[in-house]
């Protein structure tokens, strides 16, 4: 079932109109294995998937497909009209997976990962579903007349281009091949008594770091004591460091202005909860801490605790390297083995 653009009428929120597409009936269920209730979509390839498909599809890197959360992420006019014009999962199944060889089963919800890996690596980054004649390797736009037809009808050439080699990169074939483990959703609270950057105040906004990946908050003008309220997702790999936080004074002319820094470990927080397994099983408790040292920025012991089957740990900073401030959030581990 096709979902044109004039379904929805004059564009609106991103969100709404995603959420929209997602009540279709085939985007109930994830594209790759099948599981229900997907929140996550690859937005140039397409599909909605569930969290357990999200870990592989952002192991293939952003070239190839780029994860969104269909609830926490904020969706540009462009990405969300790629997904519409694709039409959903039914959609971009019947091209990705046309030529599923007999006997072939995908896997499913109860799936391993790498039985998951194997399965979505196969269909998106080396297309073996697809009809040979349509699959992409060259960098260049395909020159054949069937080629050209598959594009203009079938799905935009936004989302065949996802699987094109970028030339001017020259990156090695295996770069953005990293598994990973699990993923953090960081809620940046609010700070309190930041820096001063302006005449008399300061416009912050706060970025963290996890190894090649970087996500920002929003910008709060002309605020010393900032609330956030706002949800920053990270990707955890095998080889995880600790989290770098940064805060920042927005500038329109110049280098915005460093407020401030902190290393979050998140070792803590990923062992215990790999330590307790399904924290669905358990009632609130605690099952962790960070304890404060004259090494790390925390102001007071930061607990880890399951509440309401979730494995959350509240940390309070102060902020490094500057005269003042400090930052509240909490962080919850989302593992992919579960």
């Amino acid at each position: 079932m096709s979902y044109s653009a004039a379904g929805f009428g004059k564009p609106g929120s991103g969100k709404r109109r995603i959420r929209e597409l997602l009540t279709q009936s085939d985007n109930r269920f994830c594209a790759d294995c099948g599981a229900p209730d997907p929140k996550w979509a690859s937005a140039n390839i397409g599909v909605f998937i569930c969290l357990k498909c999200c870990g592989v599809h952002r192991s293939l890197g952003t070239h190839i497909s780029k994860v969104l959360s269909v609830t926490l992420d904020e969706w540009s006019d462009e990405e969300v009209d790629s997904m519409i014009e694709i039409g959903g999962n039914d959609s971009a199944n019947s091209i990705y997976e046309a030529f599923l060889p007999d006997g072939f089963f995908k896997p499913g919800p109860d799936a391993t990962h790498d039985q998951r890996l194997r399965f979505i690596r196969s269909k998106y980054e080396h297309q073996e579903f697809l009809k040979p004649s349509l699959r992409i390797t060259s960098v260049k736009a395909p020159s054949t007349k069937s080629s050209s037809s598959y594009l203009s009808s079938s799905l935009s050439k936004k989302f065949m281009d996802s699987f094109r080699t970028n030339p001017s990169s020259q990156q090695p074939q295996l770069e953005g091949m990293v598994e990973f483990i699990g993923l953090l959703k960081v809620t940046l609270k609010k700070g309190t008594n930041l820096a001063v950057r302006d005449m008399m105040t300061s416009d912050p906004y706060v970025k963290l770091t996890l190894g090649q990946q970087t996500v920002q908050s929003t910008v709060k003008k002309s605020n010393l004591n900032p609330v956030w309220n706002e949800e920053l997702m990270l990707s955890v790999p095998h080889d995880y460091g600790s989290v770098k936080l940064q805060v920042f004074d927005y500038d329109t002319f110049s280098a915005d202005d460093i407020m401030g820094e902190a290393g979050i470990d998140i070792q803590p927080l990923i062992t215990s909860a790999m330590a307790f397994g399904d924290p669905e099983m358990f009632g609130d408790m605690q099952i962790g801490k960070w304890l404060k040292s004259h090494d790390n920025a925390l102001i007071e012991d930061s607990i880890i605790n399951i509440s309401d089957g979730k494995v959350k740990q509240e940390v309070h900073i102060k902020l490094q390297n500057v005269e003042s401030g400090e930052l509240e959030l909490e962080v919850e581990w989302l593992s992919l083995e579960s």
